[in-house]
């Protein structure tokens, strides 16, 4: 069952509030997601994003690492990547433009091999747009 999102109206105060939350931060994060085939989004001293990124370098991944700091400082910057993304967890792993969650579902689909069929799926379709 999904989680049930707020779909109503928004108060064009909160609204502004929301828009000019970080909106450096969050230019950033959809630059490097929209720009870099794996993303990862992280903070410092939090074990999860430090095995999504030792389970990328083990299989070979190449990907670009956001750090926003740690548990006793950047805790707004974070929070706004939490606004934008919907997803409420660190790390926040993109691949090819998409959230696909954090560090458990980046390593189930390293063991399926999913994530490898993602990526080669993506580096094909830049091959045939470079070569059309």
């Amino acid at each position: 069952m999904s989680r049930t999102l707020f779909d109503g109206p928004i108060a064009d105060r909160a609204q502004q509030a929301i828009d000019t939350f970080h909106p450096d931060v969050v230019r950033d994060v959809q630059a490097a997601v929209g720009r870099d085939q794996v993303v990862v989004v992280g903070m410092a001293w939090n074990p999860h994003v430090a095995q999504a990124r030792k389970a990328l370098d083990e299989a070979n991944i190449g990907y670009t690492y956001l750090e926003y700091g740690s548990y006793v400082s950047q805790w707004k910057e974070r929070l706004a990547i939490k606004m934008w993304s919907g997803w409420p967890t660190f790390p926040q792993v993109y691949v090819s433009g998409t959230l696909i969650g954090g560090n458990a579902r980046l390593r189930e689909m390293l063991k399926d091999g999913s994530l490898r069929t993602l990526l080669d799926a993506d580096k094909g379709e830049e091959k045939d747009n470079a070569a059309g």
